[in-house]
């Protein structure tokens, strides 16, 4: 084989493979030379042949031997320079050393501080006078303009390196580009993505969301061929807006766009935009609009847009000059102002829609709302298989049943269950994640952690079990309760007990489910009443539940009878002035009548159907006693099978799986509504 030649130009490798490259050229490589420059002339300007003697020395040896020249008294700097005679050098050679020079010789060798002038010249004089010798003596004052300057300069570059380090630190943290340098604290932080950024996520990767994928599939497919769209006439939209409760996959889905979309991508938070310094937001706005038109056409998207869109005037300090509100308002006119933004299309992301300002939400701005919401059943299933794959599963789990058994739980809800199953797995020193580990993972989730060591006395757990035997009893024999799964008196996070259940997925709300469930949460505290007479602080958490229901029903719902068919509900979040109700005090007092009286009809309600099963609740609370945890077939063996609604068995024969913590409480709409199922 030939050998390769070198290139002329080319530098050998010396380093045993390592390419031998010079460092990149650093600006502050001029200001350490400079400083090492005056360090090197500091102390090039000292004399080192020249020895400093002790004045002591030199007044009892030196100055009487007759040896000295001359003496140099400075007296602004406190020495005097001794030149002694030639013929004498050598008497001194410990002091000036062996190898003395001819620049030595010709003086000064000798260096004194001295105590004070006079007491210098009484010593010469005082020599003089005894032993009659000549010394020459001169007096002057010198000016060492160098040493001047550099103590002059070490203040200044003590203030420079200081200068540098905090704005260099300020840089870093909202400099965007360039970094360091303070004056790019205006410049976009935004980060862009293009073919080259091998982004990983697409829309296969997103489960569920069929129709808010269809919506930005379009907006991808616009830019991918615009003719398809212009021949008809049709305009790309300037945004789209994705609205929807944390979690469910916002961020997600702009991820997708970016590594579907064969155009740059921009991506920032909209708290990137908000900085100290007055004026910044506007200029990142600019800055970044400015880059998008040159990448044109190209994607911004602006994750948590709350941060600067919030309606304005609604500003706590009054008056004030806004940084936000300048933000914003640079913001919207860049969207849809004087100039035109052709082929930019802003993506943004938000859970707080109804804070946004008016003139943000306009069409033109951005014309499509993407709401993303929280999956049903099937879309759980799918996003479940997707984060079921990367796991070592057991035969047992499948999607559709771990979809049933979380409804209202988000798609970031769903990926923290698998991933604490697998951790309770490893916990457990097993090779597979079974189904008992993700049921487990639920209750932790939900529940909080477990608390097996809790001290609890015998009347209290007593009480806390006749409590949870309440709720399950008259959620069992009531028609529209929600289907009980299990009840269990073994404290988890800061509950002492709880009942879980199992809800239908509906739109709809009827006044008899609302009442049903309000009387199944009056349940815990109607049998304390019943059984022990008295009442106790555990039914905190379902006092302040069926409170929210009541007024929602009386002053939301319009489901009372002596107010009617209205609603005092403000859907839109815009009312900027809320400094009055929008009610009478009459009609408030009324309001606050009818929902006591709705919580007083419930409460008598439940402990009536109490008192008429009490055999059997006694029954179910000794069994609750004796075991901590039962579940939905033992209610049904005391009880008897529920009518009017299906049970969890019926629902799926896998449903219950017996274990001292597992099965989970479920509501209708998110995670902290199926928390407070929990009672305290």
């Amino acid at each position: 084989m030939a050998k390769e030649q070198k290139q002329p130009n080319e530098p050998l490798n010396t380093g045993g493979g390592n390419n031998n490259k010079l460092p990149k050229f650093n600006g502050y490589w001029i200001y350490g030379a400079i400083l090492l420059l005056f360090i090197s002339i500091f102390f090039m300007n000292q004399n080192e042949s020249v020895k400093n003697v002790d004045y002591g020395v030199f007044k009892t040896k030196i100055l009487p031997s007759g040896d000295i020249e001359k003496v140099t008294v400075i007296k602004n700097q406190g020495v005097a320079e001794v030149t002694l005679k030639k013929d004498a050098l050598s008497n001194y050679s410990e002091i000036l050393g062996e190898n003395f020079d001819e620049t030595v010789s010709n003086g000064p060798q000798l260096r004194v501080s001295i105590p004070s002038v006079d007491n210098l010249t009484e010593a010469i004089q005082q020599v003089k006078t005894e032993k009659g010798i000549s010394i020459d003596e001169s007096y002057e004052e010198r000016s060492n303009y160098l040493n001047e300057m550099v103590g002059f300069l070490w203040p200044l570059i003590l203030l420079l390196v200081v200068w540098i380090f905090i704005f260099r630190r300020m840089g870093s943290q909202g400099g965007g580009a360039g970094g360091g340098n303070i004056f790019n604290v205006g410049k976009s932080k935004a980060k862009m993505f293009d073919k080259e950024s091998n982004i990983n996520v697409n829309f296969k990767d997103v489960a569920g969301l069929v129709e808010a994928k269809t919506e930005l599939e379009e907006i991808v497919e616009f830019l991918r061929r615009p003719e398809k769209y212009t021949e008809l006439g049709g305009k790309i939209p300037k945004g789209a807006l994705l609205v929807g409760p944390p979690g469910t996959g916002k961020t997600l889905l702009a991820k997708a766009v970016a590594g579907e979309a064969n155009v740059p991508f921009f991506s920032m938070s909209g708290s990137d935009f908000v900085e100290m310094f007055v004026g910044v937001g506007a200029s990142r706005v600019r800055d970044l609009f400015k880059k998008a038109k040159e990448k044109s056409p190209c994607i911004v998207f602006i994750d948590e847009i709350d941060a600067i869109g919030r309606a304005r005037g609604k500003s706590a300090n009054m008056g004030a000059n806004d940084e936000r509100e300048n933000t914003l308002n640079q913001l919207l006119t860049e969207m849809d102002g004087f100039g035109t933004n052709s082929g930019v299309i802003i993506l943004a992301a938000t859970n707080r829609a109804d804070i946004l300002d008016r003139a943000l939400m306009r069409a033109g701005r951005f014309d499509r709302q993407i709401h993303v919401e929280l999956p049903d059943i099937t879309e759980r299933k799918q996003i479940f298989e997707v984060h079921l794959r990367p796991l070592k599963l057991s035969d047992d789990v499948k999607g559709d049943f771990l979809a049933k058994q979380t409804p209202g739980f988000s798609g970031a809800d769903i990926a923290n269950v698998c991933n604490e199953a697998a951790l309770i797995a490893a916990r457990g020193d097993k090779k597979i994640v079974e189904k008992e580990d993700f049921m487990n993972a639920v209750d932790r989730i939900v529940g909080g952690l477990e608390k097996k060591n809790k001290i609890i006395s015998i009347e209290e757990k007593k009480a806390i079990a006749y409590h949870e035997s309440g709720h399950a009893s008259i959620s069992w024999l009531l028609e529209h309760a929600h289907p009980l799964v299990k009840v269990t008196i073994v404290p988890r996070g800061k509950a002492l007990g709880a009942a879980w259940y199992l809800p239908e997925e509906r739109q709809l709300t009827t006044t008899e489910q609302i009442l049903d469930e309000m009387c199944s949460t009056l349940g815990g505290r109607a049998a304390e009443e019943v059984v022990f007479g008295k009442i106790s602080t555990g039914a905190l958490n379902d006092l302040e539940k069926v409170t929210k229901q009541a007024y929602a029903m009386v002053s939301y719902y319009g489901m009372s009878d002596q107010i009617g068919n209205l609603s005092f509900f403000d859907s839109s979040g815009q009312n900027e002035y809320g400094f009055t109700k929008p009610y009478s005090e009459t009609t408030a007092q009324s309001i606050d009548e009818e929902a006591r009286k709705i919580i007083e009809t419930q409460y008598e309600r439940a402990k009536q159907i109490l008192v008429d099963n009490r055999e059997k609740l006694n029954e179910l609370a000794e069994l609750l006693l004796q075991r901590e945890v039962i579940f939905g077939e033992d209610l049904e063996s005391i009880f008897g099978k529920s009518k009017g609604k299906r049970h969890i068995i019926d629902l799926d024969e896998e449903a219950v799986v017996k274990s001292d913590s597992k099965e989970l409480p479920k509501q209708d709409e998110s995670t902290d509504e199926i928390k407070s199922e929990i009672n305290e």
